[in-house]
């Protein structure tokens, strides 16, 4: 009895230790991916002195605004932001609608170009035409300085189609037997009972959808560099990220004085952390609202290829 007591004791004593040893290497893992984080928004708050001189890391020692008010003197960062919003909006909208309406074709059992349109589809991911070609496409399909250029090559990504191809590969497909007996056409069967069923994966290659919208830069510099009033957030953005180089502000005065003033007053360094804090900051207020759609739709998508 004694021995037997011993023993749940040892073992009451090993739970503890494992125990606190897998909150501790969590903590640690916690802090290490919350570090840069913080780092940044303490960098984008901090006087642009101490950060060039590298003295605070985690908490500003001389909090100030300026390094986001230096970005609201740029010129069309407001036209900018408004077109990014509506090309991250529009966009997400109109590849969701095409990628499920794909996706469902190719889950269909009894579409006949099913598998051979499918190895189509995987040709991209294998082969690339690279940028030249795709530079010649757009340009003599006449969408050079046009707001279609940001939509209509980003409507259908085959990684986004095979994922929502196999979601949808794994619902039953007595729902669409039953749905046919009861005299519904594809279209019904789609809207009403397939698409209300995918809310995980539609969750998850939204947000896919949403970052590289608004993640985009280089199509605005290939295609929209010299239609300001198509520029895009990002792109303006990384103007003012070359405008804060020193070695650069010197050139820029002739031609725009005020990003010249901008250029000596904040350094790189905190434009680059202000810039960061402005482009995740959207993303990060939408992504707690699908998170729990996120892993379900990650999952359940890639069970089958």
């Amino acid at each position: 009895m004694k021995t037997g007591h011993k023993r749940k004791k040892i073992r009451s004593q090993d739970g503890i230790v494992s125990g606190i040893l897998i909150y501790a290497f969590i903590v640690f893992i916690l802090i290490i991916t919350l570090y840069p984080f913080i780092n940044v928004v303490a960098l984008s708050f901090n006087d642009s002195n101490d950060t060039a001189a590298g003295i605070n890391m985690l908490w500003p020692r001389s909090w100030t605004l300026e390094n986001y008010r230096r970005l609201t003197q740029y010129e069309n960062l407001g036209w900018a932001a408004f077109n990014s919003v509506l090309r991250t909006v529009g966009g997400t909208v109109a590849g969701i609608l095409c990628t499920a309406t794909v996706a469902y074709t190719l889950s269909r059992n009894d579409y006949v170009f099913r598998r051979s349109i499918g190895f189509l589809f995987l040709i991209p991911i294998y082969v690339s035409g690279g940028i030249i070609p795709y530079f010649l496409l757009i340009r003599n399909l006449n969408m050079m300085n046009t707001f279609a250029v940001y939509i209509i090559p980003m409507l259908i990504s085959t990684w986004n189609v095979i994922i929502m191809r196999s979601f949808m590969d794994n619902l039953p497909f007595e729902l669409q037997e039953s749905a046919m007996l009861d005299g519904a056409n594809d279209f019904t069967i789609f809207s009403r009972i397939i698409f209300p069923l995918c809310k995980p994966v539609v969750a998850t290659v939204s947000l896919w959808i949403a970052v590289g919208h608004w993640n985009s830069w280089i199509d605005t510099y290939l295609f929209n560099a010299f239609s300001p009033h198509l520029s895009t957030l990002q792109y303006e953005l990384m103007k003012v990220l070359d405008s804060t180089n020193i070695g650069n502000a010197a050139g820029r005065a002739l031609m725009n004085p005020n990003a010249a003033l901008a250029a000596r007053m904040v350094s790189p360094i905190s434009a680059r952390m202000a810039i960061t804090v402005v482009v995740i900051l959207p993303i990060l207020m939408v992504y707690p609202f699908i998170q729990r759609y996120f892993v379900t739709g990650m999952t359940l998508g890639a069970v089958k290829s």
